[in-house]
């Protein structure tokens, strides 16, 4: 009996019993960002761009831009150049592309795990959760205005995603929160319950000077001044408007060398034209007023060329997803991203459903795939959008986020070496045999395929012995383990108190505010 104890409890330990325990327990690993190595997918020959750059620049000339709301803009343009006249600024040809010129081609937004840290541009692509939506969905309690909690678990499921290389910015709009103060709390959970690259507000100018002066707790003021450590979206009022509350935030980011997305709202047919060669032309001459704009405030502050287009349903005016339109202008996009030299964010998880349904996964990786193929560099709603992007959704966060490692694995391409050629396993096998069992499977099986960590993959009998749960139902239980398994990662408890206190003393010095 002694010497029988023993083995018994290393057969229990080792062999199917370890092997089904570590399938079912949950790991936290993220991988690196991707570095595509397959070719991007370019729809516009070299005429067909130099026609849309060279009408975009006659739109800023003889049409231009409105800097609304903001003298000081509207006197940084006049030095630099431009006619201002009212609130219009028309910019001479080539003026804009000029200043451009400095914005960096690819930066570092560092992480607080440095490990996680990203490279956003050259044929790399960053994978953001969605960002946003004022309702969040799930199974349990239907859809519903978006909480504080709500926001902390999003960031949870974020943390948690093997594929997610970012935690995003407003993964939700926490509805609980008085609208001058969730900010602070947003921030905080994105400092403290990961320690994947962030978002900073947009909202307000003073919350951008928020945002910056918390990523300083957390990073160092110095390093914040000399690195990026956040991303800001800076959405522009298309047709061809710029307001004071977005080109504040701008102004506080691009002074403090942190990263602005200047992305036009494109709702085609609304927005812009609806041709495609028209909506990227007004798409061009927009991004490249913002981005110019962008180095008026700080010269070589990074600035990326965002494209956030959707075509419409002209019987109800209710934008739609996934369909070829959007992918053409996306494609048309990011060639000239290329051409201007910076990075490029568009794409995500769109659809226009109510539900995780079939449109949404159609729409899905439609969406999806266009991201990959166009040379995204940082694709923002990259899971768990809904309705337009009126919705979080749980269940879909986990199931998108799940296939985002189908991405991972089209952008690796193929393999030619000795390995990937497989001669020895045609060899040894020959004409008649299988290839299960030969030595280049039994080195290769665990790494051969994606397999997903979600969808169900059992034979009829044992699924439907199991309950015959579809991907909801799976999706469900997906999201209930993931958040009961999590575990905050490690912060040194100085800089988090910190955090704690400038948040307490921001609340502090200002009544709530609702609107």
């Amino acid at each position: 009996m002694t010497e029988a104890a023993p083995r018994r409890r290393a057969r229990g330990s080792g062999g199917g019993a370890a092997r089904r325990a570590e399938r079912t327990s949950v790991k936290i690993e993220t991988v690196k960002y991707i570095e595509r190595n397959i070719p991007n997918f370019e729809v516009l020959n070299d005429e067909a761009l130099e026609i849309i750059e060279y009408n975009a620049e006659t739109i800023l000339e003889e049409v231009g831009v409105n800097f609304v709301d903001n003298p000081a803009a509207l006197e940084r343009w006049r030095a630099a150049g431009a006619d201002v006249q009212g609130e219009r600024v028309r910019i001479p040809r080539g003026l804009a592309r000029k200043l451009c010129e400095t914005a960096p081609a690819e930066f570092t937004q560092h992480a607080r795990n440095p490990e996680k840290s990203v490279v956003i541009g050259g044929r790399n692509m960053v994978l953001a959760p969605v960002y946003g939506p004022p309702f969040v969905r799930d199974a349990n309690g239907g859809r519903r205005y978006a909480t504080m909690d709500d926001f902390n678990k999003f960031v949870k499921l974020a943390y948690m995603s093997k594929w997610l290389h970012h935690s995003g910015g407003t993964v939700c709009e926490p509805t609980d929160i008085p609208v001058n103060k969730r900010h602070l709390d947003m921030l905080m959970a994105h400092m403290t319950l990961s320690d994947k690259p962030f978002m900073g507000s947009v909202t307000e100018p003073s919350r951008a000077q928020d945002s910056v002066d918390m990523a300083g707790i957390l990073f160092g003021k110095e390093f914040v001044q000399n690195n990026t450590v956040m991303t800001s979206l800076t959405n522009i009022n298309s047709p061809m408007t710029f307001d004071d509350v977005m080109m504040g935030s701008l102004e506080v980011y691009a002074q403090n060398m942190q990263a602005c997305i200047i992305s036009p709202f494109i709702v085609g047919g609304a927005m812009a034209p609806v041709s495609v060669a028209g909506t990227l032309t007004q798409v061009l001459a927009e991004v490249l007023a913002g981005i110019a704009y962008s180095q008026l405030c700080r010269s070589g502050a990074p600035a990326i060329f965002g494209a956030f287009v959707s075509s419409i349903d002209m019987n109800s005016g209710a934008p739609t997803f996934g369909t070829p339109e959007a992918s053409l202008v996306t494609y048309g996009a990011g060639q000239l991203a290329r051409r201007l030299g910076v990075p490029f964010r568009s794409a995500g998880s769109f659809c226009g459903s109510k539900l995780p349904d079939a449109q949404a996964a159609y729409e899905t990786a439609n969406s999806l795939n266009m991201g990959l193929l166009s040379g995204v560099n940082f694709m923002l709603h990259s899971c768990g959008w809904l309705e337009g992007g009126l919705v979080a959704d749980f269940e879909k966060f986990v199931m998108d986020a799940d296939q985002l490692g189908t991405l991972h694995g089209l952008a690796k391409g193929i393999s030619v070496d000795e390995n990937g050629q497989a001669m020895e396993a045609i060899r040894e096998v020959g004409p008649g045999g299988h290839y299960l069992g030969c030595a280049h499977t039994q080195a290769n099986f665990k790494s051969a395929f994606w397999k997903s960590d979600l969808l169900d993959y059992k034979p009829f009998e044992q699924w439907e012995e199991e309950g015959s749960r579809d991907t909801y139902a799976l999706a469900t239980s997906r999201v209930e383990k993931l958040l009961a398994t999590y575990e905050q990662p490690a912060m040194d408890p100085a800089i988090k108190q910190a955090l704690e206190e400038y948040v307490a003393e921001k609340k502090a010095s200002m009544p709530d505010a609702f609107m």
